[in-house]
């Protein structure tokens, strides 16, 4: 939300008080409460009639430094409020005539105290990161209406560029943008986006959290453009200065604060094949898919049913449609003997044709208004209520009914929806606040959801492909690209996204191969199997048309065959980098600038990516098979075509559908399995060591884990002149190794 007409002219009917200058501090329990009147106060006097901004620091984590500013205290602050893990780092508070300094690790917020100076500097170190001073904290009402506001504006540096803030499908540097986070459903081609996290990273290597669950405002150097402005309703604004130093450590030291993501299991990360929205299907045209696969020699790992596996008017009512699934246990258990898993679709909607609704209305499960009527809406599905999980035996409740399906055989969810949830008129069971939970409902939805799947299957066999999201939802730990329509302007849009909701954490994510809206030519269809299968997480979806590859031509049986098969068989690298992701919470699917953050042009790139630690990916875009991609300094080679390729500029390269620029960075280890026909295997058993080693002196480490994410093999190498050490510790009676790019060098096993 814009408060001022330029830089001087506040809007009209706006009245301000900015913090404009120290009065007075006091310290107590590692915490540094400052207090700023709205004026200089050059007498007594001066303090009637005036407004006073309540700051104080804290720290939760090392070099991490929460602000919290309110105007007036008294006004009830009901929740939620987002997970952090909550630590007690030593803080050091030291003050002189002219500052007052607050460090916690590293990172010092310095706060001025010289009359007409107000300001606080957050460094890391001696450089400085941002700060705030001259009308830029500050307290808005708005006197047409009498809404009140809290705003923030932080420092941008010249060359900064700021990221993230959740999924969003608009230009991947955020400069410029007005952006609002509230989770909506709106498609790829729309500023409205699913999963909006009030989190940014800089490029300076630094991020700043919001901690607001509701509606909240950004103007990213498009109000001010020297400053990134962010705003809400209410007396209270809180933000977190998240300082790692670099991007990547940024992103890392975040999700220790909201959560890492949880380990999926090995067999998610396969080919998941769908029903498609609404084509018609029953057990027959699923077994044909399941059937035309095979007959292929396309590996299918999971098959997941969606919203038309339960009856029409019905969702939820989580039973199987009679009329087109007459014997799901059966059917389950012969999926389940062809070696695939199984997904279900289920949102958080209970539809009064369902007889589920009169149940949860009974019970006192379902939302409702302020006069005790059941919200209800015909937007999705008629006369639909929406689970209140903020009541504890709801939650239970709705978990009970999936525990049948999971006892059924169903091995786990496509949790949609979560966005459309009501504001107006609304009473949550524990009383929270209706627009905060707005978009913190989704959590609670997936939370419920995923707790489960723990209960029942165990950790790392609980995964669920989550719809939207907010801060913390990387822990729940796949989540879903959007809405996309079936073309290259729609492909690069996702890509967008992805790497936006990377910044917040989000370690796996997936979206619809192809395209969900119309139906892709073959060309695009092929295209994006070469990406699809390059993400981390990978599903054959769409909205009115099938999306098994021979509908569109046998050449396209062939592709994807050919990247469901490379995946597999790249899995013992993508599941040791799975597991990094878990525990150090750096997503496996990253932007460039995250990797290579001393690389000045990475840091605009949107069309490419790495793929954990040593494999760069570059989609291709246009059906002549032409490509442009930036490579970044040293001599990469590409592992399906074995071209070496020398860094530090922009490539232009031609091709095929069987091709496409997957590259390997200098001085990497990558471990490839013995088997491409599934994704969980013993990664160990046989596994083929891709050295790639061209520089002289060039050393690097890698690990081999098993299906539950324990290593089992340990990998150095180093180039000595024309000869390679390697030093494999664990399971290492039976591996081989293979020279990347080079023939004439040797390998000396130690």
């Amino acid at each position: 939300m814009k408060f001022t007409d330029g830089y001087w002219c506040v809007k009209k009917g706006i009245t301000p008080l900015y913090a404009a200058e120290y009065s007075s501090h006091k310290v107590k329990n590692g915490e540094l409460v400052i207090y700023a009147p709205g004026r200089h106060i050059a007498d007594r006097g001066d303090c009637l009639n005036q407004g006073l901004l309540t700051i104080r620091l804290t720290s939760p984590a090392e070099n991490i430094i929460k602000v919290s500013v309110t105007h007036f205290e008294g006004t009830v602050s009901r929740g939620p409020s987002a997970e952090t893990v909550q630590c007690a780092p030593r803080v050091v508070i030291e003050e002189d005539e002219n500052i007052i300094s607050f460090q916690s690790g590293r990172t010092t917020a310095v706060v001025d105290k010289r009359p007409k100076s107000w300001g606080i500097r957050f460094l890391d170190g001696d450089r400085e990161l941002t700060n705030t001073g001259f009308r830029n904290m500050a307290y808005m009402k708005n006197e047409n209406n009498g809404r009140v506001y809290m705003v923030e504006q932080l420092a941008l540096d010249v060359d900064e560029y700021i990221y993230g803030l959740g999924e969003r499908f608009t230009p991947f540097v955020k400069n410029g943008q007005s952006v609002e986070m509230w989770n909506e459903d709106g498609g790829t081609a729309s500023e409205i986006t699913y999963k909006n996290i009030p989190f940014y990273l800089s490029n300076k290597g630094y991020g700043v959290l919001l901690d607001e669950e509701g509606d909240a405002s950004y103007e990213i150097a498009s109000e001010k453009v020297e400053r990134v402005q962010f705003s809400v309703e209410g007396e209270r604004l809180a933000y977190y200065i998240v300082n790692g130093h670099t991007p990547k450590g940024t992103v890392a030291l975040y999700t220790k604060l909201t959560g890492r993501p949880a380990l999926p299991p090995a067999w998610s990360f396969g080919l998941w094949l769908t029903t498609s929205f609404t084509t018609d299907y029953d057990e027959g045209t699923t077994g044909s898919f399941i059937q035309g696969m095979a007959d292929r020699d396309i590996p299918l790992h999971v098959f997941h049913f969606d919203c038309y596996w339960m009856e029409a008017y019905e969702w939820c009512n989580f039973t199987w449609d009679p009329a087109a699934f007459p014997d799901p246990e059966g059917m389950l258990k012969r999926y389940h003997e062809r070696g695939l898993r199984i997904c279900v679709w289920i949102n958080p909607y209970i539809g009064q044709k369902s007889p589920l609704f009169e149940e949860a209305m009974k019970e006192g499960y379902l939302l409702k208004k302020k006069n005790g009527d059941v919200w209800q809406t015909d937007m999705w599905q008629a006369g639909m209520g929406i689970v209140d999980f903020t009541n504890p035996d709801a939650a239970a409740w709705y978990q009970g009914k999936l525990k049948k399906l999971l006892d059924m055989g169903v091995d786990c969810f496509k949790t949609d929806f979560g966005e459309r949830i009501p504001v107006r008129d609304i009473v949550y069971h524990d009383g929270s606040d209706p627009v905060k939970m707005h978009n913190y409902y989704t959590y609670l939805y997936n939370r419920a959801v995923f707790e489960l799947l723990v209960r029942e299957r165990g950790e790392g066999e609980a995964v669920l492909f989550a719809r939207s999201a907010t801060v913390g939802g990387q822990k729940f730990p796949v989540h879903w690209g959007g809405d996309c329509s079936a073309s290259y302007p729609s492909m690069a849009e996702t890509i967008r996204s992805g790497l936006s909701l990377a910044c917040a954490g989000f370690g796996f994510w997936s979206h619809d191969i192809s395209g969900f809206e119309n139906t892709a030519s073959a060309d695009i269809y092929k295209r994006w199997c070469q990406f699809g299968l390059l993400s981390t997480h990978s599903r054959l979806h769409g909205s009115s048309s099938y999306r098994v590859p021979w509908v569109f031509d046998q050449e396209a049986c062939d592709v994807l065959r050919r990247f469901v098969k490379l995946k597999c068989a790249l899995m013992p690298y993508l599941y040791s980098q799975a597991v990094k992701t878990h525990e150090e919470g750096i997503p496996l699917m990253r932007p460039m600038f995250l990797e290579f953050p001393e690389d000045r042009c990475c840091e605009t790139l949107d069309k490419q990516y790495m793929l954990g630690d040593s494999l760069l990916v570059a989609p291709v875009f246009r059906e002549s098979g032409e490509v442009e991609y930036y490579l970044p300094k040293g001599n990469w080679i590409n592992i399906l075509t074995g071209k070496t390729l020398t860094g530090g500029g922009w490539q232009k390269e031609s091709h095929d559908y069987f091709t496409l620029p997957l590259l390997v960075r200098p001085g990497s280890i990558i471990p490839a399995g013995g088997n491409c026909d599934r994704p969980d295997y013993d990664y160990a058993d046989g596994v083929n060591l891709l050295l790639y080693f061209p520089d002289e002196g060039s050393k690097a480490e890698a690990s081999v884990t098993d299906v539950r994410g324990c290593t089992v093999m340990e990998v150095r190498a180093e180039r000595t002149g024309a000869a390679i050490k390697l030093r494999v510790e664990g399971r290492n009676e039976n591996f081989t190794w293979e020279v990347l790019g080079d023939d004439e060098l040797t390998v000396m096993v130690e």
